[in-house]
């Protein structure tokens, strides 16, 4: 694949247990794993989720020839020059290069479209191009094609700092995904904050609860055994407590997922990340 000869190598499970403390190590000087948070954030320190993972896990993240979400990557990078729709265009017919290009973009979502009047996440961009350049059908949500699309469009800015827009426009629908994060819902009465801020670091079951960030989405998570979006995994959350999950790509999930990349401000982007 052409892809492959470019690259160069370089949670939570909620059960009615006690939580037991395991120690992270983390380093500010390793590939951007860790960021210091802007004034005013609800954390002392932004830690990327891979600092949570097995030094396997985190072994096949590192190694492009292992990472199994390179799967999606390839596949993403055939359909990017696939001519489809009724306009007789490509995703390089407007766009090009992808490592020129999209060298940012992936660090930027969700953010505004003037068309719509709100926020759209990476997924919803791509669905638009689709849609109003190709004149083609979108993709559904966590079908194959969309998920390469996205790990191939989102790769192009893997090592770029994660910075939304929260201010102007965005300011309301960012104050949603926050007051999201902070409620409890379902029968177990939780919210986000309760794993991913009040006891991150800390062990449930047999694994380590992260701060939650999506930096490394797409992510293959070796429970699911294949790649998956941030809707699948704010679903999956939301049934861990035995809530009634928003739909993916409603705009419930991308305030969410808006609120949670600010949280993530300056973490690199890794995607595909694996994770467990």
């Amino acid at each position: 694949m052409r892809l492959r000869l470019k690259i160069i190598a370089t949670v939570s499970s909620l059960a009615l247990v006690a939580f037991g403390t395991l120690a992270v190590s983390v380093n500010s000087s390793e590939t951007g794993k860790i960021a210091q948070p802007p004034a005013g954030h609800p954390l002392d320190e932004i830690i990327s989720g891979y600092n949570y993972r097995t030094p396997e896990t985190q072994s096949l993240q590192d190694d492009d020839f292992e990472n199994p979400g390179f799967i999606w990557v390839e596949k993403g990078e055939e359909l990017w020059s696939t001519v489809d729709g009724a306009a007789g265009k490509s995703c390089e017919s407007c766009h090009e290069d992808a490592s020129e290009t999209l060298k940012t973009a992936g660090a930027h979502f969700p953010k505004w479209n003037d068309d719509l009047g709100k926020p759209i996440n990476l997924e919803q961009q791509i669905n638009k191009c689709r849609t109003d350049q190709m004149q083609a059908k979108a993709w559904k949500w966590e079908s194959e094609e969309l998920l390469a699309m996205t790990a191939y469009t989102r790769m192009q800015s893997r090592g770029e700092p994660v910075k939304v827009e929260i201010d102007g426009k965005m300011k309301p629908f960012f104050e949603q995904g926050k007051d999201l994060y902070y409620t409890r819902v379902g029968q177990l009465d939780m919210a986000c904050s309760n794993c991913h801020e009040d006891n991150y670091g800390n062990q449930i079951r047999s694994d380590l609860l992260s701060q939650g960030q999506t930096n490394g989405f797409p992510t293959y998570r070796l429970k699911w055994q294949k790649l998956g979006s941030t809707h699948r995994r704010f679903k999956g959350c939301m049934k861990n407590i035995r809530a009634t999950p928003y739909a993916v790509g409603s705009d419930e999930f991308v305030n969410l997922e808006l609120y949670i990349a600010y949280r993530g401000q300056g973490l690199k982007v890794e995607a595909p990340a694996v994770r467990n």
